[in-house]
């Protein structure tokens, strides 16, 4: 049973909000193994759930997500309830107010039940660098989830909740969605609001639903997309009806393959799982078509200057507050402080960002790295705006290998960067994009295929996953570590 079941069973009274979320609940502590929670909000939880089945009782309208229990990445804002984006420079901090997103939620009468866990700060591809601890795969637990949002894919994977929010900087939603075989958007930036939400790169930075599949995505950025005055890039846009798109027929689609993102460096399973989806599209009535986006060669080391940069202006606010009583070793130099133990303030790969960003914004280097990489960005955004002119959307693996083995790439941040270079291009140019499974390795690994659209093109998105979920059978595949029960 998917997202847009149990709405519809809750509605019509044959389960009850409070008994989900309880289930949730359960789930997810009987599932502390896996490292995806880092706080259940147990007593917000079931208030919300019983406020559900009271306005039930009462006979009172109820939202899309009536009594769905939803997981939430840790770096969205919760009134009353522990957020700490994953670092211990907040650990323990309890917000006054919530994020828009969780406003919107809870409008719509979803239960939001689960904090999970990511990168700290939501830096890193694989949730090993989370102060709690890091996240095992569903699908393999010696394997990574993703990251930074790979609490909240692990959960969805895992059947602890049937839909989840993550936020997606460089591609934190799609590629922990293509590891662990789920549903993951990345919208139009502006589409979703911000308020609420622990920035990385505020240029960069947006709210994205996964979920068990591409109906349940849809309908919960619906629920989420919007304008929000306390937003400044907030998009004053209607929403489309997603849900709508995904029942839409594929005839007459035209299907953007780069040649950039199957070349070197692309796992041999992955590209023929991802092939097989491309021809299985095509037998739904799209038709390929072979583009060309020459500066996607440029995107990783172009994001790797904009966020760092972004990152070292966003997390200055927290000097002093924490950062300034790390203990240091020897006489307490930058160098001492960089290897220090990590008991209090910021891990070794944020810091790593501080100072790469620090760097490229520094006197004498601003110009040189900085403003070229802004440079090379708006021609980033300039291939896109050219091949949509002649397609509808783009196709492309989500990412170059399947889920990496746990601790496989923790020492070499660049193999680490380079495992999000199919997903940084849309990044850069504040487009939506979605990862859907498509058919697994030979091993049993998920797959994703990711979708590229124009700016504010979520709906032909929707509709090209939803064909290429019906084609692969992936809707109702489910991990070996997953929960059982009724939302399998």
């Amino acid at each position: 049973m998917h997202l847009v079941d149990l709405a519809e069973r809750v509605r019509d009274g044959s389960l009850s909000a409070v008994g989900l979320a309880e289930r949730a609940l359960a789930r997810a502590a009987a599932r502390a193994d896996l490292g995806a929670v880092l706080e259940p909000g147990r007593e917000r939880a079931l208030e919300a759930a019983r406020r559900v089945d009271d306005k039930r009782a009462r006979g009172e309208r109820l939202g899309r997500l009536a009594g769905v229990p939803i997981a939430i990445k840790d770096a969205l804002c919760t009134r009353g309830v522990t957020t700490t984006a994953g670092s211990k420079i907040l650990e323990g901090w309890v917000p006054p107010y919530d994020a828009h997103v969780v406003e919107r939620l809870e409008a719509e009468d979803a239960v939001v039940c689960l904090k999970t866990n990511m990168d700290e700060l939501a830096m890193g591809s694989s949730n090993e660098n989370s102060a709690y601890g890091l996240v095992k795969n569903p699908w393999d637990t010696a394997r990574a989830p993703g990251g930074s949002s790979g609490g909240s894919a692990a959960a969805v994977a895992a059947r602890l909740v049937v839909g989840a929010l993550g936020s997606d900087t460089g591609g934190s939603v799609r590629q922990p969605a293509a590891f662990t075989g789920v549903v993951g958007v990345k919208p139009t930036y502006g589409r979703v609001s911000r308020f609420g939400l622990i920035a990385f790169a505020s240029s960069l930075d947006q709210v994205g639903p996964m979920a068990t599949d591409v109906r349940g995505a849809a309908r919960l950025l619906a629920a989420i997309a919007g304008h929000d005055p306390r937003d400044s890039t907030s998009l004053d846009a209607p929403v489309d009806d997603y849900e709508a798109a995904c029942e839409r027929p594929m005839q007459n689609t035209r299907v953007g393959v780069p040649a950039e993102y199957f070349g070197d460096g692309l796992d041999a399973d992955v590209r023929a799982s991802v092939e097989r989806a491309l021809a299985r599209l095509v037998e739904a009535g799209a038709t390929l078509v072979p583009i060309e986006l020459p500066h996607t060669r440029h995107a990783v080391a172009t994001y790797y200057v904009v966020a760092t940069a972004e990152a070292s202006s966003n997390l200055s606010r927290f000097d002093g507050v924490r950062y300034g009583q790390r203990r240091t070793r020897g006489r307490g130099t930058l160098a001492d402080m960089y290897g220090a133990t990590r008991d209090v303030g910021f891990g070794r790969e944020v810091k790593r960002r501080i100072l790469l960003g620090t760097f490229v914004l520094s006197a004498g280097y601003y110009d040189a790295y900085y403003g070229k990489a802004q440079a090379v960005r708006a021609l980033v955004r300039r291939d896109f705006e050219r091949a949509f002119e002649r397609v509808d959307v783009i196709a492309s693996p989500t990412a170059p290998t399947a889920a990496f083995a746990l601790g496989e790439k923790t020492h070499d941040p660049l193999a680490m960067y380079l495992g999000d270079v199919y997903t940084l291009p849309a990044s850069l140019a504040g487009l939506p994009a979605l990862s859907v499974p498509v058919e697994p390795t030979p091993s049993g690994l998920p797959v994703g295929l990711q979708l590229v659209g124009p700016r504010l093109g979520e709906p032909a998105l929707f509709t090209v996953a939803a064909a290429c979920e019906r084609a692969a059978g992936q809707r109702d595949r489910l991990a070996p570590h997953a929960e059982a029960g009724p939302w399998t």
